[in-house]
């Protein structure tokens, strides 16, 4: 097997700004950010810089995208599974997304071009001449990703809305509120941006949470006999619970992106280490002992665990920043590929034109609207977690990292001790990858199937009792 040489770090200038010396190359194949005081001041009317995040921002921005949707799904996973296996899940998955993280990154730092899973995976294709075909299949997996959880942001909001009003309003209205508030904010074309919110997202998730948990912890007596340490259920159950402990870890498909934008992308695992210190901190807090308090009837999502109507609404209008702003950045991702697809290696790319602008706020209003029919398709909260993370999260998060480090260390795998004990960990890292897509879609298809008590497109209320 031959591996590909990375790419020129600097693609071809058009002919307009080879006169004006400007590097007209997308982000990714800038290999140093642009620090030209007259150009970054002009920044709003003309030159867009990209690499404008410190290793701190970016964690931010990962922990306001990782640290949403999923951890309101875990107090219900402990339920059905069981405290003990429920914790060993959280752990066990908390590993396996920090060792991939860092694998995507070391993929990234020997391919420096690479700006999405597309590129990565064309790498690798092009050794037996697929890597066009490799490129579009899984560049455009990424963008239905990151639109289905979109629309499960927008799932959420809905819930916020009809439990925060107790009003007539139909839903479907309510989403329709929430596609123009979520595509207005992602109309800035950097993550520089979405960092400085981001920390509103993190501050909510985090406040959120620990009301819900100091709440439940107040108002419902322990030890009622109803937690079970650990419990026997059928497939479609236990699958359920791995695909949505999976989610909760599983925001690696914006990984490459957000890299792209770092102004050292050497600081990553600065960043990666403090997701996960973050992350799995709240997911073992929020799972446990929300569990604990309300056992095996907690509900999903979890922040209408707390006791009272009006304390539920406290909690709900604090999470929406995190709601918003953690699909606000699955947005920006989904719309980076596309648009990068339409204007790659011309000036649209880094200049702020008119026709990119018009450009750009077509693609997210577009990305948000689809967001939107696959949230009110699909309305129920688990179950549709559970079918993306089947579907792509397997393979981001978990399969492709594995075959990554199989591709760069291919004809060294057994050299010494320590690179044998990798190879053993990459590939059990691509098998659970594997295995959370076929049997995890399984469950999830079947579940939605029988889980019939919410009709799509439906008027009705769908807040949290």
């Amino acid at each position: 097997m031959s591996h590909t040489e990375p790419k020129s770090a600097a693609a071809p200038e058009s002919p307009v700004d080879q006169e004006k010396g400007v590097n007209n190359a997308p982000p990714a194949f800038v290999a140093e950010p642009r620090n030209d005081d007259a150009v970054l001041g002009d920044e709003e009317a003309e030159i867009i810089d990209y690499k404008t995040l410190t290793w701190w921002q970016g964690g931010i921005v990962l922990i306001a995208e990782t640290v949403s949707l999923g951890i309101l799904s875990l107090p219900s996973v402990l339920a059905a599974v069981g405290l003990v296996p429920g914790i060993i899940l959280i752990l066990v998955m908390g590993f396996l997304s920090t060792y991939s993280g860092l694998v995507l990154a070391e993929f990234r730092a020997q391919y420096p071009f690479v700006q999405n899973f597309g590129d990565a995976v064309e790498v690798i294709g092009k050794s037996i001449g697929m890597g066009r075909v490799f490129q579009e299949v899984f560049g455009w997996a990424q963008v239905i990703f990151q639109v289905f959880v979109m629309g499960s942001h927008l799932l959420t909001w809905t819930i916020c809305m009809n439990t925060l009003t107790n009003s007539s309003t139909c839903t479907i209205v309510w989403a329709v509120v929430g596609l123009a508030i979520f595509w207005v904010l992602n109309l800035p074309r950097t993550l520089k941006y979405t960092s400085y919110m981001s920390m509103a997202s993190c501050m909510s998730i985090t406040l959120a949470v620990l009301i819900t948990v100091g709440d439940v912890a107040h108002e419902r007596p322990i030890g009622t006999g109803s937690i079970q340490v650990a419990r026997e259920l059928g497939f479609t159950g236990a699958f359920l619970a791995v695909t949505n402990i999976a989610i909760s870890f599983s925001s690696h498909s914006c990984f490459f992106t957000v890299i792209s934008e770092f102004k050292k992308p050497e600081d990553w695992p600065k960043a990666l280490a403090f997701l996960q210190i973050v992350d799995t901190t709240l997911y073992l807090l929020a799972a446990i002992v929300i569990y604990v308090f309300v056992g095996p009837d907690v509900p999903s999502p979890a922040l209408s665990a707390a006791g009272s109507a009006t304390m539920r609404k406290v909690i709900w209008g604090i999470a929406i920043p995190t709601i918003v702003i953690a699909g606000v950045i699955y947005g920006h991702v989904a719309s980076a590929y596309i648009f990068q697809r339409i204007f790659r290696n011309t000036k649209h790319m880094v200049r702020r034109t008119k026709l990119s602008t018009m450009a750009w706020f077509g693609v997210t209003l577009g990305i948000w609207a689809l967001s939107m029919v696959i949230a009110e398709s699909i309305p129920v909260f688990n179950n549709l977690l559970g079918l993306i993370c089947a579907l792509f999260a397997s393979w981001f998060s978990y399969g492709l990292p594995g075959i990554f480090w199989l591709w760069m260390h291919y004809g060294n795998w057994f050299k010494d001790g320590k690179q044998t004990c990798r190879f053993v960990a990459n590939v059990l890292l691509f098998l659970t990858g594997f295995l959370i897509c076929v049997l995890g879609l399984w469950a999830s298809i079947e579940a939605i199937a029988e889980g019939g008590s919410k009709d799509p497109w439906s008027c009705a209320s769908n807040a949290a009792e």
